[in-house]
């Protein structure tokens, strides 16, 4: 057991009497007012609870004097920084509606939320207010852009934004006044298919998830977290922003998702989350600098730690009795080796470690837990508040998210469809009543659009989403996620990659390198040129990937086996035509832009 372990306080909700976010931040920061709450990567910036909370009051008052009152819509349009959790929430303290705009929306885009919301405030950063006085036009609403950064023409900034508050503010009647059905967020989905679609989600249906994930896997007072999802993405706003004002966690935010690997040694989180694209990508880097090592014999020395990590999280996966040998000498090298990799990458103090928004390969799920992560995959979804399924490391089995979690009912479908229903499913689409009644039958149900598999022990496997199935021309159905993520884990060198075969003889792919896999391939080959477009065309990195592509079908049927594939000379973007900013693919969009290098595949 570490010191970090033996310190540890025990898990605690600040306030199990709350009814709405409000008062559980209120209680929270009374209890650890003394505690660092909010604090950057360098910890230049440092709040605590108490000096949280006395923002939070002026915030509010000042929205309030700007005439934002309960129901009322407030934009934000910012990276992952300090003030956007006190700017959230004195919104929210007002009774207002705190919502976030994704940072690569277009100024159509933007336009499309301020109408939808009806927004009558925008707090932004200086580089965004460009889009937002294009997408305002002409219009009197928002009749307020607070500016972060600056105070260019038409904005306000912060400082003077805070100051017109009136002091006299009655803070506490307006926070007291809230009640747990009224409307906490909008999250705006993606928009692949559509106009975004406004997710309301109510103080009571977050407070219902974060207590039922947080009976699970433990939430302590001044557990640290990074904070580095988009915040228009209910996963960071789930798992960051409302956990700390149950639970008293310390919120460190990443500006650059980028960078968040280069962050973890300096913050050491104590618990934290990651899309798979994440940790495919610190795999790949621990790979590469273990098969780079210079010296033989330490080379040697991880390379037996891993496979001897490998070993055994295969045996358990197995339900097989680990031998007092294999037992004994994986014991030692994780205390000699394992426990350095998991120091190297700033993860050595994690007490669990959460992993969702896409499927994870095996390959990569497998990797991690030789390491000795406690690495546990989660399945969730805006409409339900975040997670559907939670299960704790110590009882999670590779390829299945787990069990419902507590409090939410799961069924199947006749065709395979999970549904749900419980007190963390969203009542519904802003101004959409069509589109809700869509997605929540009349019986209460929420239909996911994911086809999955439920166990005798209630562990769900998701097969696909159930619109993306892969339905060949011969009538064979595959998931095309699944195929995917053979490819990727094949060589860290692939980035993305995007299968298709619906109605189609034999199954072709599009693939992405890696930006920075590409940039220090270049580096050790000697070549002048770092960008994806030079490597891409190295006739070394060619090869690579066509090996990649023979090992993945080696493990694939031969019916999903890729026949032939594109690798593409570009880079495919969060938030761009390819992703949505959380890294999943825009299937249509993708269909849409290849469509003449796709039928080229098929010529």
């Amino acid at each position: 057991m570490s010191t970090a372990e033996e310190v540890r306080p025990e898990p605690v909700e600040a306030a199990p009497a709350a009814v709405t976010l409000c008062e559980a931040f209120q209680a929270t920061a009374e209890r650890f007012a003394d505690d660092i709450a909010l604090r950057t990567v360098d910890g230049t910036t440092q709040l605590t609870f108490g000096e949280y909370a006395a923002r939070v009051r002026s915030l509010a008052a000042a929205l309030a004097a700007a005439g934002v009152g309960h129901g009322d819509t407030v934009a934000l349009m910012m990276g992952n920084r300090v003030e956007f959790h006190l700017c959230d929430t004195a919104a929210l303290h007002l009774g207002a509606i705190p919502f976030s705009v994704y940072a690569t929306s277009s100024p159509e885009q933007i336009a499309y939320l301020l109408e939808n919301s009806q927004a009558r405030v925008v707090i932004a950063e200086e580089q965004f207010v460009p889009r937002i006085l294009a997408a305002r036009g002409t219009g009197a609403e928002p009749s307020t852009i607070v500016c972060l950064d600056g105070a260019p023409e038409h904005t306000t900034s912060l400082d003077a934004f805070e100051a017109a508050g009136d002091p006299a503010f009655a803070f506490e009647a307006s926070w007291r006044a809230v009640g747990p059905d009224d409307v906490l967020t909008l999250i705006y989905t993606s928009g692949t298919t559509g106009p975004p679609k406004g997710v309301e989600t109510t103080h009571a249906n977050m407070l219902a998830q974060c207590r039922a994930v947080g009976s699970v896997l433990p939430m302590r007072p001044g557990a640290r977290l990074t904070s580095y999802l988009p915040s228009a993405h209910i996963a960071d706003r789930w798992s960051s922003h409302y956990n700390q004002m149950v639970f008293g966690i310390q919120i460190i935010p990443v500006a650059d998702a980028r960078q968040v690997a280069a962050a973890l040694p300096e913050v050491r989180p104590t618990i934290w989350g990651a899309v798979p694209r994440v940790v495919e990508k610190i795999k790949a880097a621990l790979e590469a600098a273990i098969a780079n090592e210079p010296d033989e014999q330490r080379r040697a020395g991880l390379q037996a730690a891993v496979a001897t990590g490998l070993e055994v999280v295969r045996q358990r996966d197995r339900g097989e009795e680990i031998p007092e040998e294999l037992a004994a000498r994986h014991a030692q090298l994780d205390a000699a080796v394992l426990a350095k990799l998991r120091e190297r990458i700033g993860l050595d103090q994690v007490e669990w470690m959460i992993v969702g928004a896409a499927p994870m390969s095996r390959d990569v799920h497998e990797f991690l837990l030789a390491l000795g992560l406690p690495i546990t995959e989660i399945y969730g979804m805006t409409e339900a508040s975040c997670c559907l399924t939670i299960v704790h490391p110590d009882g999670a089995r590779i390829g299945s998210v787990g069990p419902a979690i507590p409090g939410l009912e799961l069924q199947l479908a006749e065709d395979g469809e999970l549904l749900a229903k419980g007190p963390t499913i969203t009542r519904g689409y802003r101004n959409d009543p069509a589109k809700t009644a869509e997605a929540i039958d009349a019986d209460g149900w929420l239909h996911t659009g994911d086809i999955c598999t439920l166990d005798e022990d209630g562990f769900v496997s998701i097969v696909d989403r159930k619109k993306e199935l892969i339905i060949n021309a011969g009538g064979k159905n595959m998931s095309p996620a699944n195929i995917e993520g053979q490819i990727k884990a094949a060589h860290p060198l692939i980035g993305q990659v995007a299968v298709i075969g619906d109605r189609r003889p034999y199954n072709v792919a599009l693939i992405v390198l890696d930006p920075d896999m590409a940039a220090a391939h270049a580096a050790k080959a000697g070549l002048a040129d770092t960008s994806v477009e030079a490597v891409a065309a190295d006739s070394g990195v060619q090869e690579a990937i066509a090996a990649a592509i023979e090992a993945a079908n080696a493990k694939l049927a031969r019916v999903e086996q890729i026949k032939k594939y594109e690798l593409l000379a570009e880079e495919w973007l969060p938030g761009g035509d390819e992703l949505t900013p959380t890294m999943k693919l825009k299937r249509k969009p993708i269909d849409a832009k290849y469509e003449a290098t796709i039928e080229a595949l098929y010529a």
